[in-house]
């Protein structure tokens, strides 16, 4: 499935929830590969080199999506079948399919860390969209957000309660009081309702090329996002340097100028030599493949 082909909605609503669950399933593979084949991304593995990595390369990212997608259709089976439990419930329910999907990618890929993050948010999402289906509601970008932010809406203040840290969110929370991909879900992705996702849709609907499209977007979360992969590299520091050169090629136009994708090249070559990797950011671009792979909220049936 092509990533501006929004499913059909009939095939969706009318499926069992074990279709549903391969149909989503297959859009959330699609999100990953369209994020991690884009190109070039900023500090990030993509075909052009292995960003500011050592430990990872594109087949390995390529090995690690094949690995979990399977597993997204179990998020939205629980989601189905639970379609009335009380939100704030649903997370203990998931979390030992999340714990499983991880089990997984680290297996295939040897211990390295490629997909935890987005793992986290398309579970969360395929989870809203189960539960949509079961209630018989249509699944589309602002009611699964919505869901999202229902099933997550004591995740803050959860992270602030935990006495000691025992994960690097937990830790970079505690130095730096940001949120990361906890705060992300709590606010239904904000980030990617305010920025990404828009500009990429506007971008499509009036003929830019896809990839053109999620490169300005991936610019708008760079310029945007508290990124915590970059908090962990470079600190304050490094996240603040990372936000000023986004928004500096987002006022010469960014991917959309003449010369923007050598200007994105020239930040690659940069943000690897100060070792700085936007793996937030790049989390939140697949978010916004997969909510761009939904129907729109006004969607005929």
């Amino acid at each position: 499935m092509h990533l501006n082909e929004a499913m059909p909605l009939q095939a969706i609503e009318t499926a069992s929830s074990q279709t549903a669950g391969e149909l989503i399933a297959r859009l959330a593979h699609d999100a990953l590969l369209s994020e991690v084949l884009l190109t070039p991304k900023p500090g990030l593995v993509d075909q052009r080199n292995d960003g500011a990595h050592e430990d990872m390369d594109l087949p390995l990212f390529v090995l690690s999506a094949r690995t979990i997608s399977p597993w997204f259709g179990r998020f939205v089976e629980m989601g189905y079948l639970q379609p009335f439990a009380h939100a704030t419930g649903v997370l203990p329910q998931i979390r030992p399919i999340g714990i499983a999907c991880e089990q997984a990618m680290f297996a295939a890929t040897h211990g390295v860390n490629t997909h935890k993050g987005a793992i986290f948010s398309l579970g969360l999402m395929c989870t809203a969209v189960g539960r949509l289906l079961g209630r018989c509601l249509q699944p589309n970008p602002e009611s699964v957000c919505q869901e999202v932010a229902d099933i997550c809406s004591g995740l803050e203040q959860e992270l602030a309660n935990r006495p000691t840290t025992s994960t690097a969110g937990e830790r970079l929370f505690q130095l730096y009081g940001v949120t990361g991909v906890r705060g992300e879900a709590a606010s239904g992705y904000a980030t990617v309702r305010q920025y990404a996702l828009p500009v990429y849709l506007s971008l499509r609907q009036n003929g830019v090329p896809n990839d053109t499209a999620l490169l300005q977007a991936l610019l708008q979360l760079m310029a945007t996002n508290s990124d915590t992969n970059l908090l962990a590299r470079g600190g304050p520091e490094g996240l603040n340097w990372v936000k000023t050169a986004a928004q500096a090629l987002l006022r010469e136009g960014g991917a959309l100028a003449e010369d923007g994708e050598q200007k994105l090249a020239n930040l690659d070559d940069e943000m690897i030599r100060r070792n700085l990797s936007p793996g937030g950011s790049a989390d939140l671009l697949a978010v916004t493949c997969f909510l761009a792979g939904l129907p729109a909220r006004n969607s005929s049936r």
